[in-house]
């Protein structure tokens, strides 16, 4: 693991493969992208969260906490923030992992 100036450890590749397993870092990397594309589309569209809450039905609190990464959220309610801005999920192959 790599340190910073101040002592404060960074994640590094190095770190992941030691302490998860690849199937982990997977997930994680999909949770990360999912909720990063949820954040950028709700920015694209200029609505706040509260606008969100409005369109989807589901509460401001619970956009939030699915923003931060602290929910693990049901999948309809996915669907619902999604689809209020005209999005969906799809069913893709995942790249090739090296």
């Amino acid at each position: 693991m790599n340190y910073t100036k101040g002592g404060f450890p960074i994640w590094d590749d190095e770190f992941d493969k030691e302490h998860f397993t690849s199937e982990e870092i997977a997930e994680s990397d999909l949770r990360v992208a999912l909720i990063t594309s949820l954040i950028q589309t709700r920015k694209e569209q200029g609505l706040s969260q509260r606008d969100l809450e409005m369109i989807s039905g589901v509460k401001q609190p619970q956009i939030a906490r699915l923003e931060r990464g602290d929910a693990n959220p049901q999948l309809d309610t996915i669907l619902k923030v999604l689809a209020a801005m005209g999005k969906t999920l799809a069913v893709v192959p995942l790249p090739a992992r090296t």
